[in-house]
Parts: structure tokens; sequence; C-alpha cells
């Protein structure tokens, strides 16, 4: 079989599985993995994804609830929908998993974490990981998962729901979980090539932070954070400077090495406070002194131009090869809310890679590998492209 993806946003459950190929009565595609997603505004959500399981015949099938589901050059956002995307991936091993935050908390090893996923180091190629943003600990067990599995790309994202109820669902081989996390190790002849877009644009100029305390900056180039701030702002043009005054973060140098700095080499995290009597900042990481920084702006202007450079390096990287799919995990503050569009990242993708089959959701929080390491991050949108392993 070929790999495939639909999507159908029909309210009627059982419409909705038969508009993305598995009526009651059809022909099961029996796909090497099956990647499932679906709004949680199906009331029969449970049976929703048991019959999606026993009807495609996967071999495995992992998803989880999503606010919006993403197809091919098409996103649905807070209406029901269903979204399918079936991999044909032969020669490949699988290596499942069900995670509540229990179950990693003795975890202290590369080879604890190994041997309790039932996973060779040798034998894998990349990671997915899709968990309930509410009872999982994300992070810890991407840090684990990093550590055991070191090179390994691990990309996906955080369930998401209803805007007004803390409440998600992941989804492993028909089964509904309303906690934990569902993994998927990826070995054999196929792996996952990543594409993580931040959103964000650098302004002013790279700094060195001379003072720190935990996620509080005293001190950036020995002066006040808050004047360096300040300073940045003022030297911006005033375009610029209107859509940095709504939209500040912080970059974190990916190379310390590296000569010139440019929009992609940060890891971007959230400007959380600002207190102009001791002049310090707080963001929402942990840097250390001597770190190299940048300030930056977020916006659909920012968010539009990382996202599509990006894809367009990966576009000129993986020239003649086959992409056999694509998994599209992209936060719920994008989309039409940032865009003032619909449909955008979806549309970026098959213009850059074509008519790829797609599938994914809207996150509550999105994986994704940058400068070689994986972070959980806001605001982004993380792609993962199935990839033969020769490559």
């Amino acid at each position: 079989m070929f790999s495939t993806a639909a999507l159908n946003e029909n309210p009627d459950g059982a419409a909705a599985l038969a508009g993305i190929g598995l009526p009651e009565d059809g022909t099961a595609p029996a796909p090497d993995l099956a990647l499932f997603f679906a709004s949680p505004l199906y009331e029969d959500l449970p049976a929703i994804v048991a019959q999606a399981y026993q009807r495609s015949a996967a071999s495995i099938m992992v998803g989880c609830s999503g606010q919006g589901v993403v197809g091919i050059e098409k996103e649905v956002e807070g209406r029901p929908g269903l979204s399918l995307l079936s991999l044909a991936l032969p020669g490949t091993e699988f290596f499942p998993k069900r995670v509540e935050t229990k179950d990693i908390a003795n975890l202290e090893s590369p080879e604890s974490w190994r041997q309790w996923l039932g996973a060779p180091q040798e034998r894998i190629n990349a990671w997915i990981v899709l968990a309930d943003p509410f009872t999982f600990d994300s992070e810890r067990f991407i840090n684990g998962l990093a550590a055991a599995y070191p090179d390994r790309p691990i990309v996906g994202g955080l369930a998401s729901g209803s805007p007004n109820e803390r409440h998600t669902s992941v989804f492993l081989n028909g089964q509904v979980h309303e906690s934990g996390a569902v993994v998927v190790g990826i070995g054999g002849a196929f792996t996952v090539r990543s594409v993580v877009a931040q959103g964000a644009m650098p302004i002013g100029h790279p700094w060195t932070i001379t003072s720190v305390e935990r996620e509080v900056i005293t001190s950036i180039g020995n002066r006040p954070a808050t004047t360096v701030l300040q300073e940045t702002i003022d030297g911006l043009a005033e375009d610029v400077r209107e859509r940095a005054t709504r939209n500040l973060l912080v970059g974190l140098a990916l190379d310390e090495y590296k000569d010139e700095l440019h929009q992609g080499d940060f890891l971007i995290r959230n400007l959380m406070g600002i207190d102009p009597r001791s002049g310090a900042i707080a963001i929402n990481a942990i840097p250390s002194v001597g770190q190299t920084m940048q300030f930056q702006i977020r916006d659909a202007e920012a968010a539009d131009e990382d996202l599509r450079r990006q894809l367009a390096e990966v576009r000129e990287e993986l020239a003649g090869v086959e992409t056999t799919g694509a998994l599209l995990c992209t936060c719920n503050g994008r989309g039409t809310g940032l865009f003032g569009t619909a449909d955008h990242d979806a549309h970026a993708v098959a213009e850059a890679l074509g008519q790829l089959p797609l599938s994914g959701f809207f996150c509550n929080g999105e994986i994704g590998p940058v400068g070689g390491r994986p972070f959980l991050h806001g605001f982004t949108a993380s792609l993962a492209l199935f990839i033969p392993k020769t490559h």
C-alpha cells in the first residue's frame, strides 16, 4: 500500500469515519503505523477511536484529542473533525508504549530507561511522543528519553481539548486514556526528519548574560537587564518597535561559538516578568552566566517567515528523497488566532513540500529538537517527515 491521509469534519462520528476512508463495511487499509487525531466535541469519542483502530487494521495506531485537527492543506479549528495518517513503512520496527508519570519516577540511568521501554539504543531511529498536558511530566520524559537515545529526533505534542475544560485524551491501539502519554519508537528502515519553527525573529544585538539567579536574569553585559531591554526597543525602527511592545521574548543561543546568529539559531523562551526597581527580567528557562542571548519578537509575520525559511531548507536537503508522510503538531495559539486566516501552516507545508500525506493536530505544547536537543515549546510548528533511514 501507499501512505495516505484524510481529514473529515462531519459532526456525525460514523459519517466522519467513512469520510476518512474507514466505513463500517470498507476494505481495511492495514498500514504499518496509523496516526489518528480527533476533536473532543464528538460525544462518542471512545467508540470512534476503537472503530478507527479496528477498521484500519493498523499494526499500531497512536493519536490524541485536538482542539483542532490538521490534514493536507486543511486545518479544522474548534469544530468536530477527524484526521488520519496511514503510513506504509516496510522494514520498520516499532516500539509503542503507554506511560504514566509514576512509571518514570524511579528511572535514573539511560540504561534503566532503555530497559523499561524495551527498546535497545541501536534499534531506535526516532520517537513520536503524544502526551496529556495536565497529568504528565513531559519535560522530564523527553529529557530522560534524550539521554537514553542521544541524537535521535523526538517529535510530537501535548494533547488539547475544549478550551474551557482541563481534559484531554491520548490513544493507543483503540484505547482512550485520560492521563499520561503514548509513545512510539521507530527503528529499521525509516526515520524522522524534524522541522521546528518557533515563530520568532531576533531584534537588537546578541548579549552575554553576566548575572543570573535561576530563571531571573539580573544583568546583561554587566548592566541591568531592563536597561539593555529598553535600549534594544529604543533602537528599533518604528514599525518593528510597535510589533515588539506586544510580543517580546528571549532567545538563548544554541551555539555559543557561531560567529553570527540569525533567526532559528535560538531556543525561544517567554519573557515572564520585568522588575524596573531591581533591573531584572524573568524567563521560563534557567540560563547560565556566560550564555549568549538576544531579545526576540513573535507575531504572524515572524512566524510565517520562520516556517517558510525552514521548509525551504528541508526541501533542498531532501531533494530526491521520497518522503512517505508527515505529522504536523502546531500550537493552538497559531492558526487563525495568530495569522488571521485558516490553514496557514498546512498550506505552507504543501506549498514547500507538495501534497504529502499529512495529518496532525493543534497542541497545548509542541515537542521537537532545536540544536540537536529536544525541548517542549509554545507557539511552535513541529513537523515530522517520515523518510528512509538510508538518507
